[in-house]
């Protein structure tokens, strides 16, 4: 697939990287040299210097042979502009970054695909949604909804005391034949080896295992796993950022109790303004004086959402010090991500790649309705619509040629999310969760075409 990448910041750029390494034909647009020039020795794709919003460089880049452009700039104005463009000079798809969410609200009633923009996108709201998600699931690591909640796909590390622990797949399916969930994907304790379980894997101390289920048996996970759903009603953030205000504002909306803690003076005043029903401090949340001072040892949870990785990841480990129950720090670097565990923060959340996971579905093959890819792990999970022409319609799950190293976790037919097993025959219209290692994504994409 050939795809224009518009601005080579840190969106950008990974979206590249992760792409670059799936032998797509990229070609990457930017005016900064120097940003240019690191991605040109560090990945394999074509880079263009100059403004995407120029027809000379789009043709340079020669967009009327491109399936996919996504303008990713800093500025909301020059993405909707480029992807104006490039539609009128003939690709295929384009895909919008946005700051402003109002346009994502209300994208059916604007019409956006009428000037050209398939799908906007907006990395800070989508770490507001799962922060959202994150404290709503209080007990779990990692989770993600499918089909607005039909399957829920949710993310914990086993304890010793866990139900689980020492059993394995098949066996716990027999001793709990009323819980209806399926698991995805496992990684053993101190490895970076990410394995599909079958009916003989064992589940052990330590492991980081990811389930599909659905919503009602959510319940029932947190008594097998030993978690406890704790009540979450305050939080604290740390930064008055774009994701830290759009949290604030959809938290309150919620109906959560929200202290926000932001630096700048006129920043601070500026949300109080518009959130009336935040409470807003001024002041420099690397204080743990202050902290203290507003009662930090009361608040259920802490979310420190500064533009800087280090001081999230300090302050959220001085929030679990004074017994705050979830932690969540927002990083910019991904190898923060295998330290999230050993160091005793709940979660880590980076805006890139909930960007990336957003932009990927579209880069598959077969009709993918959702995709994501699970934090830390060398494996992702998407959501195909199944077509009349699909090779899996009309055919029971156990007679499908389906590749080991992928599995089918759940599917949702009319809304409704089942759990199937080996004789659920799939149907035209049905929507299958399917979770796979990169080795077996070009088969399970051909099963879906």
């Amino acid at each position: 697939m050939k795809i224009i990448i518009a601005g080579a910041g840190e969106v950008g750029f990974h979206l590249a990287k992760l792409l670059s390494f799936e032998s797509q034909d990229i070609t990457l647009i930017d005016t900064d040299r120097e940003s240019l020039s690191y991605a040109d020795t560090h990945l394999d794709i074509r880079v263009v210097r100059g403004d995407a919003t120029s027809i000379s460089v789009l043709k340079d880049a020669q967009v009327a042979n491109t399936q996919l452009v996504i303008a990713v700039t800093s500025s909301e104005t020059t993405n909707i502009t480029v992807c104006v463009l490039a539609k009128q000079l003939g690709a295929e798809r384009t895909i919008a970054r946005i700051s402003n969410t109002e346009f994502i609200e209300n994208k059916d009633e604007v019409g956006f695909t009428k000037f050209g923009i398939d799908e906007l996108i907006s990395p800070e709201s989508l770490a507001a949604r799962e922060i959202e998600l994150l404290l709503n699931q209080s007990g779990f690591n990692d989770t993600y909804e499918f089909d607005e909640g039909a399957l829920m796909m949710i993310g914990l590390t086993l304890s010793r005391t866990a139900a689980f622990v020492g059993k394995s797949v098949r066996q716990l399916a027999e001793d709990h034949p009323e819980l209806s969930y399926i698991p995805i994907a496992i990684q053993r304790y101190g490895t970076q080896y990410t394995l599909i379980p079958r009916g003989d894997t064992l589940f052990k101390e330590g492991d980081q295992i990811y389930l599909i289920t659905s919503p009602d048996e959510v319940k029932h996970i947190y008594t097998l796993t030993g978690k406890v759903r704790e009540e979450i009603k305050n939080v604290m953030i740390l930064g008055g950022s774009k994701i830290g205000y759009k949290a604030a504002s959809d938290l309150c909306k919620s109906r959560f109790n929200v202290k926000l803690i932001e630096n700048s003076k006129e920043k601070a005043f500026e949300i109080a303004d518009d959130i009336p029903s935040c409470l807003v401090i001024n002041g420099d949340g690397r204080n743990v004086e202050l902290l203290e001072e507003e009662s930090i040892n009361e608040m259920d949870a802490f979310i420190s959402v500064t533009g800087n990785s280090e001081t999230n990841i300090m302050s959220c480990l001085v929030a679990k010090s004074k017994g705050v129950k979830k932690a969540i720090a927002l990083v910019e670097n991904m190898d923060y991500f295998q330290l999230s565990q050993s160091i005793g923060i709940d979660t880590l959340i980076n805006k890139k790649l909930l960007a990336a996971n957003n932009i990927f579905r579209h880069v598959r093959k077969g009709e993918v309705v959702a995709m994501t890819m699970l934090n830390n792990m060398n494996a992702e999970l998407l959501e195909f619509m199944v077509t009349p022409s699909a090779e899996v319609a009309n055919k029971l799950i156990k007679d499908i040629d389906f590749p080991r190293s992928a599995i089918i976790g759940g599917i949702i037919r009319n809304g409704e999310g089942i759990i199937a097993l080996g004789d659920f025959e799939i149907k035209t219209g049905d929507r299958i969760v399917v979770c796979c290692l990169p080795q077996s994504i070009k088969k399970v994409e051909k099963l879906f075409m």
